[in-house]
């Protein structure tokens, strides 16, 4: 059969939405997700999202990722989620809806292009050398280099993805350096298997290693600029837990059409 999705983007993170509330899709089917997601084969997408219901919550989120396989939170596929529900009609500027990580609350503008998503609080940061791992919804790794607009983050990235401490679960890989205000970031993301444009989870992960990193407290604001674009996340820090954590954004629609299941 042949059923309507949409294309969004946020900072050029794209994926592909369906609204699932009526259709009733059995979506568990990691080789269709995966050709759908193919970008010579079929649509394209870091990922791919249905919005279904549910009766605690304005609506689920249940994401995939490139590869066909269920995947840990997506920080800016929740905000273009966000945008796509409030597009066909499920909400108006404000939204609680569910995750695979828990209940998420977001904000969206009167014209449907720029979210503001609140993410799960953060309580542990370990150390690896001279990097940073923790969790934010999906697990993250953090490292500061210099020149990385030059840097082969495909190669590096997967190096440390499939090294043996993390190749069973995986795990994100995001090379920092910083800007005169904040930082640039480029990511390599588990179940893509590449570099992305843009990873929501993993320029929040990046804000708080480096607020642990400089030592800062209180209520921080760090803009991120990424090949995709620009994010800014803000939160409050007291030393042990970061709290209160939110990812703006922009989240665009691309294009819709049919497609044959």
């Amino acid at each position: 059969m042949k059923i309507p999705f949409y294309k969004y983007q946020g900072a050029g993170n794209d994926f592909i939405l369906i609204d699932n509330r009526e259709l009733g899709i059995d979506h568990h089917q990691p080789e269709l997700i995966e050709r759908l997601c193919d970008r010579r084969f079929g649509i394209g997408g870091d990922g791919m999202m249905f919005l279904q219901n549910h009766p605690d919550y304005d609506f689920e989120m249940v994401y995939y990722n490139a590869d066909g396989q269920p995947s840990s939170m997506c920080g800016n596929g929740g905000r273009c989620i966000v945008a796509f529900a409030k597009f066909i009609g499920v909400i108006d500027t404000k939204t609680e809806f569910l995750a695979v990580d828990g209940p998420h609350t977001a904000k969206v503008s009167d014209t449907g292009d720029w979210v503001s998503l609140h993410m799960i609080d953060v309580d542990h940061i370990e150390t690896d050398g001279d990097a940073y791992v923790l969790d934010t919804g999906s697990p993250h790794y953090v490292k500061m280099v210099n020149g990385l607009a030059g840097k082969d983050v495909y190669h590096d990235g997967s190096a440390i993805r499939n090294s043996h401490s993390f190749k069973e679960k995986g795990i994100n890989v995001n090379f920092v350096e910083p800007m005169v205000e904040g930082f640039f970031v480029r990511t390599y993301e588990r179940g893509v298997e590449d570099e992305t444009y843009a990873c929501g989870t993993g320029v929040t992960a990046v804000a708080l290693a480096m607020a642990k990193h400089q030592q800062q407290k209180g209520h921080i604001t760090t803009p991120i600029k990424v090949l995709g674009g620009d994010l800014s996340i803000h939160f409050d820090y007291d030393g042990k837990v970061f709290r209160n954590i939110y990812l703006d954004g922009p989240a665009v629609q691309v294009f819709g059409g049919e497609v044959e299941l």
